[in-house]
């Protein structure tokens, strides 16, 4: 008898639940998915692969198509239909990108409506290389009475593999 008056008793005793330690966490937790939400969509780059050729496509005449091919010994700059243009050998600092923005500079003049380009990379090429190589390819920093200015270049970038096989002696 007494087991039932205790069972009645704690059946009439209501609990509360205290939520005073979640509302802390969720005052907290949501301003900060929110302010790293924002700064996740400023670093974002948006690639294109290459298109391929459609069997029922019409052949067009060539167009200038720019290839930067970032190999072990150095940067191939081409046409993909024309053939290379430059390779710019690396140097005993490394690759030399200021060779490589000088020479995009001059293809841009050449080809002003030009917005896009193929980056090949070979696959022991380094993430930092490959930063280093579209910052040069998308803007290109030029002195413009007499202050410095970031001018547009190639900005829709697309990435591949480079061929293999094709290796050229360093100088």
């Amino acid at each position: 008898m007494r087991n039932r008056l205790v069972r009645r008793r704690l059946k009439d005793q209501s609990t509360d639940i205290n939520i005073t330690a979640f509302m802390n966490l969720m005052v907290i937790l949501v301003p900060f998915l929110l302010i790293t939400a924002v700064f996740s969509r400023i670093t974002i780059l948006q690639l294109n692969l290459p298109a391929a050729a459609g069997p029922d496509q019409a052949p067009q005449k060539p167009d200038f198509s720019l290839e930067i091919t970032v190999r072990g010994n150095g940067i191939e700059v081409g046409d993909r239909d024309g053939g290379l243009i430059r390779r710019i050998p690396m140097t005993a600092t490394g690759y030399d990108y200021e060779q490589l923005s000088l020479l995009l500079r001059q293809i841009k003049a050449r080809f002003p409506d030009k917005q896009d380009a193929t980056l090949l990379l070979e696959a022991d090429i380094s993430y930092d290389t490959l930063v280093q190589v579209m910052d040069r390819v998308r803007v290109a920093q030029v002195v413009v009475a007499g202050g410095v200015r970031s001018a547009e270049l190639f900005p829709k970038i697309a990435i591949g593999d480079a061929p293999a096989g094709v290796k050229v002696a360093s100088q």
